[in-house]
């Protein structure tokens, strides 16, 4: 599947991050962290038409027929602003693309403040809500001090472990990739389920390979909890706009109780400093991730929305 010939890379961040860092999109696809870790599941592609970058992806949420099909993230503006006429030439230039090359056209992962924004663009356009994509946003200081009795049992959780496992968390270094590694390969090895699924997780763990030996390069946040010097747990998120991270990646060995909140906690503790909101991502409708990013008590449940044309 190719829409544009331009590829997520190393090389082309500074002008990704130009156009991404420009307006606050507040959805968690939109940085170029999230973008470079995803890029070969998702076949991220990318070029300048018109005023805007425009980059499309592939979903494997929704099926045609079993074949993911490909999808355009919303025009992204280097200077801040939109302008209704050029947006409108852009969006339309991208539909005739996408038809040339024999796909339908539709504009996913809509962050609904901007939705204003491309129905003044293209009001012959129609939106539909796309719940399993909502982000879950969350005060860095909820999640840091875990106040409260919302969070009661978070804490217990998060004080049994600290009574009862001595460890360190650490910040992660490209350093660390292959004990990382070998972490994730034990976290995969540890899961029973479909073959499907089981070649998404393999997919994951490629790129994760690649993350880890690019921490630095890539602008990456990450940490890992180490128990008797092996690491049991990490987290790896990136820079969102000017006031979030997002967090890509959190993964804990369960057979430590209360690993995975300490995880969490102890991710936030260092990220406070240069983050007021932690976005978690969304929950894919998968019911049980639901129920554990609503258990964190998000302060915004970012809605998104599929476009295509009447």
């Amino acid at each position: 599947m190719h829409i544009f010939e331009n590829e997520i890379t190393l090389g082309n961040r500074p002008i990704l991050d130009e156009y991404m860092n420009s307006y606050e999109y507040k959805t968690s696809g939109l940085s170029f962290s999230s973008m470079y870790m995803w890029r070969n599941i998702n076949l991220f592609q990318w070029d300048i038409v018109g005023d805007y970058m425009c980059v499309t992806g592939l979903s494997h949420l929704e099926l045609e027929d079993g074949i993911s099909l490909p999808f355009l993230f919303p025009p992204l503006t280097r200077t801040g602003a939109y302008e209704k006429e050029s947006l409108r030439e852009t969006i339309y230039r991208c539909k005739e693309i996408f038809e040339k090359k024999g796909y339908p056209f539709s504009m996913r992962l809509v962050p609904i403040h901007m939705l204003d924004i491309i129905k003044e663009a293209c009001p012959e356009m129609e939106f539909e809500d796309d719940r399993p994509n909502y982000d879950y946003i969350y005060l860095t200081e909820d999640l840091k001090n875990l106040k409260g009795r919302a969070y009661h049992g978070k804490k217990n959780h998060l004080n049994y472990f600290k009574k009862n496992f001595e460890y360190e968390y650490v910040p992660m270094t490209s350093d660390m990739a292959d004990d990382a590694m070998k972490f994730i390969a034990e976290f995969n090895a540890r899961k029973v389920i479909p073959a499907h699924e089981m070649e998404l997780l393999k997919m994951e763990e490629r790129a994760m390979d690649d993350v880890f030996r690019n921490l630095e390069t890539a602008g990456y946040r990450a940490g890992a909890i180490l128990i008797d010097g092996k690491i049991e747990a990490l987290a790896v998120g990136g820079k969102l706009g000017k006031e979030t991270i997002t967090e890509h990646v959190e993964k804990a060995n369960i057979n430590y109780r209360g690993l995975y909140p300490a995880i969490n906690n102890e991710f936030c503790l260092h990220i406070a400093s240069e983050a007021r909101y932690l976005n978690r991502e969304e929950d894919m409708g998968i019911e049980n991730l639901r129920k554990a990013k609503l258990s964190y008590k998000p302060v915004q449940i970012l809605e998104k929305y599929i476009g295509t044309f009447k």
